[in-house]
């Protein structure tokens, strides 16, 4: 009886150990739906990363296509990393949170910009400046928000 107590007492406390760490990163889904933020500036387009070259920045796991970008990555992150926590650019400019495509993208500025899809970025398009701009202000009330609350 006491090596099945032990046993539900390990099995418990591995439980726990490991529910523990999953809160550290409740979502499998890597930042940018897996794509290789650094791609986007050094490529001039998309690149699908993968787990070899991982990174993790303010909370997100990033993915890269090589050692060589995860280590530029890792150099200078800010300047990666998407605009926004990945969310839609136009989206946060009129108070939302829109999943941002990374199919659908402007690097501005040496900035990553996504959109939520192509007729939202034309959308976006019609006055970027003035849309950053103000997605800059707003982006600092909604930041710790839920999507579904906003």
């Amino acid at each position: 009886m006491n090596i099945k107590r032990t046993f539900f007492a390990l099995i418990t406390l591995l439980c726990v150990s490991f529910g523990a760490n999953a809160g550290n990163y409740p979502h499998s889904t890597p930042a940018v739906q897996g794509y290789d933020v650094v791609s986007y500036q050094t490529e001039k387009r998309p690149v699908r990363g993968n787990g070899n070259y991982v990174a993790e920045y303010d909370g997100a796991i990033y993915q890269f296509s090589s050692e060589e970008n995860q280590k530029l990555f890792e150099k200078s992150p800010e300047k990666y990393a998407p605009a926004y926590n990945g969310y839609c650019a136009y989206g946060v400019s009129v108070g939302k949170k829109f999943t941002g495509d990374p199919e659908v993208w402007r690097v501005v500025d040496g900035k990553l910009y996504l959109n939520l899809d192509h007729s939202i970025q034309d959308l976006w398009m019609e006055d970027v400046p003035g849309h950053i701009k103000t997605a800059n202000t707003k982006w600092t009330k909604i930041k710790d928000k839920s999507p579904a609350s906003l």
